[in-house]
């Protein structure tokens, strides 16, 4: 019944320049430039969900603006597009502030942002370390919230907009030996819902992506590879797929695959049913 979570994986930089200020402003004394086409922020988009979620979205004709920590993986992932490159350490003091005074300035609005960064780890929770604690519950949760408190008035002034904040599966079952993790991704749903009750009648929505494990190096980074034979891990285009729809018809939340929606009804329901099933088989 349990699952682990995977998210755009957050890459130390290749050299010291690539976590520094976002760059990609405009020039001194020069208004952001124009763009009929719709604008989109994503970070994590240096590799796994976030960079299949960036190439989705460019193929549809948006213009994007690519955040992550690792330049040269940025520069992949915008290959072939006119992406802009917005370096950023999310993890660092102002980093959310200054990444979303950036956006603004390089494109004067931004229509949708797909918050995808994120990290792990695996392990029992009294072997945590305090620091590692505060990393996962930093980048994972606190990072993301203050990135959406710098990008929504801009959002809420125009009219309209959406957010879109990739959560996990184990943030609505909760996963052994990722008790941080689950917290931060629950805590990340609970936003989701009381944020999206605040902005209705606004013309600002907010989306919840769900998925299980995605086959992208977010494990390896953890410190500890995908063991479980269930749920099989999906692809990140599958992921970047139904982000795209989620985004187009509007949805509040959707699971990848869909099927991820029965664990969370069963805890619901039948909280002691769950707890059986997942003593038994994990």
């Amino acid at each position: 019944m349990t699952t682990t979570g995977s998210d755009s994986t957050y890459d130390p930089p290749a050299d010291p320049a690539a976590s520094a200020v976002p760059t990609g402003a405009a020039a001194p004394g020069q208004g952001p430039p124009r763009t009929d086409r719709r604008v989109a922020l994503v970070t994590g988009a240096s590799s796994g969900i976030g960079a299949a979620t960036a190439r989705r979205f460019a193929a549809g004709g948006w213009h994007l603006l690519l955040s992550g920590r690792d330049r040269r993986r940025l520069e992949e992932t915008a290959s072939g597009t006119s992406a802009v490159l917005l370096p950023a350490d999310l993890a660092a003091p102002d980093g959310a502030k200054m990444l979303a005074e950036a956006a603004l300035r390089q494109a004067g609005r931004i229509d949708l942002l797909v918050a995808g960064a994120g990290i792990g780890w695996a392990g029992p929770f009294l072997t945590m370390p305090h620091t590692d604690i505060d990393r996962v519950l930093f980048l994972d949760l606190n990072a993301t919230l203050h990135l959406v408190r710098e990008v929504l008035p801009a959002m809420v002034a125009s009219g309209g907009g959406r957010v879109v904040l990739v959560g996990s599966v184990a943030g609505s079952v909760g996963v052994r030996e990722e008790a941080v993790y689950s917290a931060a991704k629950a805590g990340l749903a609970a936003f989701a819902e009381a944020l999206r009750q605040e902005l209705r009648g606004t013309g600002v929505g907010v989306t919840l992506v769900v998925p299980g494990p995605v086959e992208t190096g977010f494990f390896a980074r953890r410190g500890r590879p995908y063991h479980r034979s269930r749920p099989r891990p999906t692809s990140p285009g599958r992921v970047a797929a139904a982000v795209w729809e989620a985004v187009d018809e509007a949805r509040d939340d959707t699971y990848v695959p869909s099927w991820l929606t029965l664990p969370a009804r069963v805890r619901a329901l039948t909280p002691g049913l769950y707890r059986k099933l997942l003593n038994r088989f994990g």
